[in-house]
């Protein structure tokens, strides 16, 4: 894509954690993963020559509110690029499209939240072309938004020339690799809360791995569908049913479905005050609950680790937030950064407890992609993937953008053995 002197709207993905404003005081960026995740493609379009335009949402808000305001995130992007960020006062209009014109080479201009208008959720067409006014080409850098059908992710890149961005192309390479053809054996590590969020991966992964290690809340429906008394552990009734079901999928191999042999409990309740108690077992007895995996099971998750190719990891193991019971967890994330397999690590808990070891650096991809990871794990499609890789995007009387150069001229998501990236 030549990008030369040309407008690029960019959708980026800024969503993040602000802290509180107070006394008069605008809040400001309490994390700025994300931010600085988009910087390889940014600073890859300014080199070239483009004229950025920014837009990305922050939080949820309904209309347009000053607490959700991209003001905080442009100041944080600016001090990053070590360059001025301008913020447009709103995310659409003549005045914008006037503030897009006068860029030059390199410059770089942010809308406001994409959310502040109604139509976004609902891929208004109108919204669509007002924001294809605002750029000549579109590059899409928000693979976590990429499973929403939305004004920002999809109805725009069918009015622009359109292509990935570096981060996405990223994103859709690591989960491609572990989902095509991935080198084995294939380790997955499951684990967090609720399994009925993430069953469809398990029933995924059960297909796909060689080895499927189940910890955290998650354990406790399939303990239980195993005849295990759990206590008052986390475990919903249509969960067990669901763990139920997957254990009756997979009667014929359950070697390759691991599930936790000794725990960590508490006494009633789960704050910074609980005591830490080992249980030789799963039986958990009445008047306690499990926050951990015990040490055998954490020996155990980590040898299979250190034997795979490949490895896959979402969810933490235990409420590691709690020194008490963040052993389990750190044991694995200590095992996953020394294996020398390939090793993606996704879900926005198991990416903070990696960066609370100090291990974020020793795994090969750290993704940010969150439900739309999953999705793609499951062998969904995501809407703002495949709009990428459909034909030349149709050309709009709204659209000032001139025709692609060629079909795969703005395309650099290709097609894989299962279609995907």
């Amino acid at each position: 894509m030549d990008v030369e002197e040309r407008r690029v709207l960019l959708r980026a993905d800024f969503d993040g954690p602000l802290t509180p404003a107070s006394a008069g005081l605008p809040g400001g960026v309490a994390d700025d993963t994300r931010i600085r995740a988009a910087l390889p493609t940014i600073e890859e379009l300014r080199r070239r020559g483009a004229r950025l335009v920014l837009v990305s949402h922050l939080d949820g808000p309904q209309a347009p509110d000053p607490a959700y305001s991209m003001r905080p995130v442009a100041k944080r992007l600016g001090r990053l690029m070590g360059t001025p960020m301008r913020l447009a006062p709103t995310v659409i209009g003549a005045d914008v499209v006037d503030l897009t014109e006068l860029l030059g080479p390199g410059q770089v201009l942010m809308l406001e939240n994409v959310r502040f208008e109604a139509g976004e959720t609902r891929n208004d067409p109108r919204l669509a072309s007002a924001l294809a006014e605002l750029g000549d080409l579109y590059v899409n850098d928000a693979f976590a938004s990429t499973n929403m059908v939305h004004a920002s992710t999809s109805g725009v890149a069918r009015l622009l020339p359109s292509a990935a961005g570096r981060l996405m192309e990223r994103e859709v390479n690591a989960l491609s690799a572990i989902v095509d053809e991935p080198a084995r054996p294939l380790v997955g590590l499951l684990g967090g809360a609720r399994l009925a969020d993430k069953i469809g991966v398990v029933r995924r992964f059960l297909e796909l791995a060689d080895v499927v290690c189940i910890g955290g809340g998650m354990c406790f429906p399939f303990l239980a569908a195993g005849g295990h008394p759990v206590g008052q552990s986390l475990c919903p009734r249509e969960d067990v049913g669901r763990a139920g079901a997957a254990l009756r999928e997979v009667a014929g191999a359950r070697d390759r479905l691991v599930v936790p042999e000794d725990l960590q409990l508490a006494s009633w309740g789960s704050d910074a005050s609980a005591v830490s108690e080992s249980l030789d077992g799963v039986d958990v007895p009445d008047g306690r609950l499990g926050l951990d995996i015990g040490e055998r099971t954490a020996a155990r998750y980590a040898e299979a680790v250190l034997t795979a190719a490949t490895v896959f990891w979402n969810g933490p193991m235990g409420r590691f937030e709690l020194p008490q019971f963040a052993g389990g967890t750190h044991v694995v994330a200590e095992a996953v950064a020394s294996t020398s397999a390939t090793t993606v690590v996704g879900g926005g808990q198991t990416v903070d407890a990696v960066r609370q070891f100090g291990l974020e650096e020793s795994m090969n991809h750290l993704s940010a992609g969150g439900q739309a990871m999953l999705e793609f794990l499951e062998g969904r499609e995501l809407p703002g993937v495949e709009v990428l890789r459909s034909d030349p995007p149709i050309q709009s009387g709204n659209a000032t953008g001139p025709e692609p150069d060629g079909p795969a001229a703005c395309r650099t998501l290709t097609r894989g053995s299962s279609g995907r990236g």
